[in-house]
């Protein structure tokens, strides 16, 4: 990872701007800088940037935070706020992923038992079928690019088996996936929130399609759960059922998309790490979290005060934060902070407390799909490099333009 060395002329505003080219590039070393200097600083929109450890987890898992920006913050006259609070009340925003108690809880109760890690790794023998798969063709033609090959269609065809989803408009899918997340990050504009509810706009009419078929012929997978649900009427609206359907299905390989990516580059630019992995299997999940730590796909995550909150700022100075203030908790800040993780940028992947790592937020709002996405990336990771052990990095990685959703988006690997 890169550096900003001595530039003592960067203002706390330029260690958080999300519109300089170097910071979307590598934001961990003005991350460092941050953390440093103003660990929870105010932004000039007015949302406290946390950067510290303690900070992150603790705001995480209170109960004195929401995470419905749009019912719960304090209003404000800037033109994307008004369009996002506006998107919440005609219901397209509204998902299990901005909702708190009791609502959050009783929705994430409907799908808890299908995403535990036990049922999870009995789909072990699966993802590993259908990497073996990638790995075949590759092999065949000595090259591949990683994402368009295996990180995306591998989570993307798990998810869609376990809702008994048809795959066949797959690439649709994907642009409508970006387009949607393409609405959570900070640079956001009108346009992309207009994006994102064209998206909906077509996509829900397809998922619709494919519940009533599913009502008609119901299975043993999720989806058909749900709609048992939501058919008793007391549990899970029809709103609800076609907003859970599309985050299941948009979370469900989304992240892992990023993970994998990641992961594939940081081994490949730590080869003796990457070694030590390939000959060590039981490294895998300590060595997951490690990359999860290291370069998360999640970088930052929003709550909002709902009681009178003060952090330690710069030189130890109280940053208030009164009810209905925003509050950015930097996910991948706290994954670097020296104070819990020993030389935080350096790949380790035997590192001992990795597992520490806030890559899935916490609290009521950690990852739903946690456990399907560290199994997915060990199984494609992990026979990825023991498959071809003198993988290649050709040409420069290609980072999606985001801040929020950190990934590579092109990755073209030579392989022996």
């Amino acid at each position: 990872m890169s550096t900003i060395g001595d530039r003592d002329d960067l203002a706390p505003e330029r260690l958080w701007d999300p519109f300089d080219p170097a910071f979307r590039a590598d934001p961990y070393p003005y991350y460092d800088r941050l953390r440093t200097e103003a660990p929870a600083w105010r932004n000039p929109l007015g949302t406290v940037v946390l950067t510290r450890y303690d900070d992150v987890a603790r705001t995480l898992r209170s109960n004195d935070f929401s995470r419905d920006v749009e019912a719960n913050a304090t209003p404000s006259d800037d033109p994307v706020a008004m369009r996002r609070r506006q998107r919440r009340a005609n219901g397209s925003a509204k998902t299990i992923l901005n909702l708190d108690p009791p609502d959050h809880t009783r929705l994430r109760r409907l799908v808890t038992q299908a995403f535990t890690p036990t049922a999870i790794n009995r789909l072990r023998p699966r993802i590993e079928a259908m990497v073996d798969e990638v790995l075949d063709r590759a092999a065949d033609t000595g090259s591949m690019e990683l994402i368009d090959e295996l990180a995306f269609p591998v989570p993307f065809q798990v998810i869609s088996e376990l809702l008994d989803m048809p795959t066949e408009r797959g690439d649709e899918l994907r642009d409508w996936s970006q387009t949607l997340t393409a609405a959570l990050e900070p640079t956001a504009t009108i346009e992309t929130l207009d994006a994102a509810d064209a998206a909906i706009g077509q996509l829900a009419p397809y998922m619709w399609e494919v519940i009533e078929e599913r009502r008609r012929r119901p299975g043993d997978d999720v989806l058909s759960g749900l709609i048992a649900v939501e058919e008793e009427g007391d549990r899970l609206s029809p709103a609800e059922l076609i907003s859970f359907v599309i985050l299941l299905y948009v979370a469900g390989h989304e992240t892992t998309v990023n993970l994998i990516g990641n992961g594939t580059l940081a081994l490949l630019r730590n080869p003796d790490e990457l070694v030590r992995w390939r000959d060590d299997p039981g490294l895998d999940e300590r060595a997951v979290d490690e990359l999860l730590r290291y370069d998360g796909p999640v970088q930052h995550t929003v709550r909002v005060a709902m009681v009178p909150t003060v952090y330690a700022g710069a030189a130890g100075e109280p940053v208030e934060v009164a009810p209905g203030g925003t509050v950015l908790t930097v996910l991948g800040a706290a994954n670097h902070d020296p104070t819990v993780f020993a030389d935080p940028h350096a790949l380790r992947l035997d590192r001992p407390n990795a597992n520490r790592h806030l890559a899935f937020s916490a609290g009521i709002h950690y990852c739903l799909g946690a456990s399907l996405a560290k199994l997915e990336a060990a199984v494609a990771i992990g026979r990825l490099i023991r498959r071809f052990p003198d993988l290649e990095l050709t040409g420069e990685p290609h980072w999606r333009d985001r801040i929020t959703i950190r990934g590579v988006d092109r990755l073209h690997l030579a392989l022996s």
